[in-house]
C-alpha cells in the first residue's frame, strides 16, 4: 500500500527531505534519492581514493582537494540521474516489491516522461562539472555512461547484476587518478579491480531486503545465487578487495602507514559479516551502511601515507 503521504518505504524516517523540502521537489528528490545519501557517498569514496593514490605516486603534486569537491557535486548528481534512470526502467518491477513500489513513478507521484526531463536536468550539471576537468578523463567518464546503461536491465539476465553494478560504481577510482596525471596507469587499473569486488560485496548485502521478493517476480541477484552461502562468498569478495587495494598503494608508491591504518578498513568489513542476520530487520540495510566508513577509513589512511 502506498504511503498516503508519498514517503518511500525504504526511507530513513523523518529525514530531511520530508520535512523540509516543497511539496514540489520531494517527489524528484525521492527519484534522485537525496533522503538517502549513502548512494553518493559509495559512489564519491573511489574517486577520492584515485585523487589519493595519484598523491602518493607525484607527492609533490598533492591530493587534488578542488577535484574531490567536483567529484562530490559530480556523485550527487549522477548518481540521482542513475537511480533516476533505473527508476524508470524498473517501474514494472518496482509495483511488485513491497519495498519499492512506493517509489514516486510506481506510486503515481511522477509520471515516466516527468522522470526522464528530471534524468536529463541532473545529466546536463553533471556534464557541466564533467567539462573542468583535462580531456582523458572527460573521454573515460562518458564512457563509463555505457556501464550505467546497462545496469538496470542486467538484474533480468544474470545472476551477477551486482558486478555490473560494481563495474559502473567503481569507476570513480580511474577518473580520480587521470583526473590528476592526464592517464592511467596499473595502480589506478588494480584499485579499480579491488573496488569492483567492494561493491559486490556490499551490494550483495543490500540485496539480502529483497531476496523474497526477488525471487517471486524473478528477479536475479547474486544474493539469491549465494544462497546460504552468502557470509563465506562477501568475505571472499571483501578478502580479495582488501588485498587488491593495498597492492594498488604499495605500487603507486605507498607503504606501512597505509597498510597498517587500511585495518581499520578491515576490521569494519569483519563486523559487517560477523553480525550480519538477513532475518533481523535493518540489519543487511545497517551493515552495508557501514561502507561509507570503509570508504572514508581507506580516504584517510592514503591521505595519511601521502602527509608522512
Amino acid at each position: 500500500m502506498t504511503d498516503p503521504t508519498g514517503t518511500v518505504a525504504d526511507a530513513q524516517k523523518d529525514n530531511w527531505l520530508d520535512r523540509h523540502a516543497p511539496e514540489p521537489i520531494k517527489p524528484y528528490g525521492r527519484l534522485a534519492r537525496w533522503d538517502r545519501p549513502i548512494g553518493f557517498y559509495l559512489l564519491f569514496w573511489p574517486c577520492a581514493w584515485g585523487i589519493g593514490l595519484a598523491a602518493l605516486a607525484q607527492p609533490a603534486f598533492g591530493f587534488g582537494w578542488w577535484a574531490a569537491v567536483l567529484m562530490f557535486l559530480g556523485a550527487i548528481l549522477m548518481r540521482g540521474a542513475g537511480c533516476t534512470f533505473n527508476d524508470i526502467v524498473d517501474r514494472d518491477i518496482d509495483m511488485k516489491v513491497a519495498r519499492t513500489r512506493s517509489r514516486p513513478i510506481p506510486s503515481g507521484q511522477v509520471t515516466s516522461r516527468e522522470a526522464f526531463y528530471f534524468l536529463v536536468a541532473q545529466a546536463l550539471l553533471a556534464s557541466a562539472i564533467l567539462f573542468q576537468f583535462n580531456r582523458f578523463t572527460v573521454y573515460a567518464a562518458i564512457a563509463s555512461l555505457v556501464l550505467v546503461a546497462i545496469y538496470p536491465f542486467m538484474k533480468r539476465i544474470t545472476w551477477w547484476p551486482q558486478l555490473f553494478l560494481g563495474l559502473a560504481f567503481s569507476y570513480g577510482a580511474l577518473v580520480g587518478w587521470s583526473s590528476q596525471t592526464g592517464g592511467l596507469s596499473w595502480a589506478p587499473v588494480v584499485l579499480y579491480l579491488g573496488t569492483i569486488l567492494w561493491v559486490i560485496g556490499y551490494d550483495t548485502i543490500y540485496a539480502l531486503q529483497d531476496i523474497e521478493d526477488d525471487a517471486l517476480v524473478g528477479v536475479k541477484s547474486t544474493a539469491r545465487l549465494f544462497g546460504d552461502n552468502v557470509r563465506p562468498a562477501v568475505a571472499v569478495l571483501y578478502a580479495g578487495a582488501f588485498l587488491l587495494w593495498n597492492v594498488a598503494s604499495l605500487m603507486a608508491g605507498g607503504g606501512v602507514i597505509f597498510a597498517g591504518l587500511s585495518l581499520v578498513a578491515a576490521g569494519l568489513l569483519a563486523w559487517q559479516l560477523w553480525t550480519l542476520d538477513k532475518e533481523v530487520p535493518r540489519n543487511p540495510f545497517n551493515r552495508f551502511y557501514n561502507n561509507h566508513y570503509v570508504g572514508m577509513a581507506l580516504t584517510l589512511a592514503l591521505l595519511a601515507e601521502w602527509v608522512w
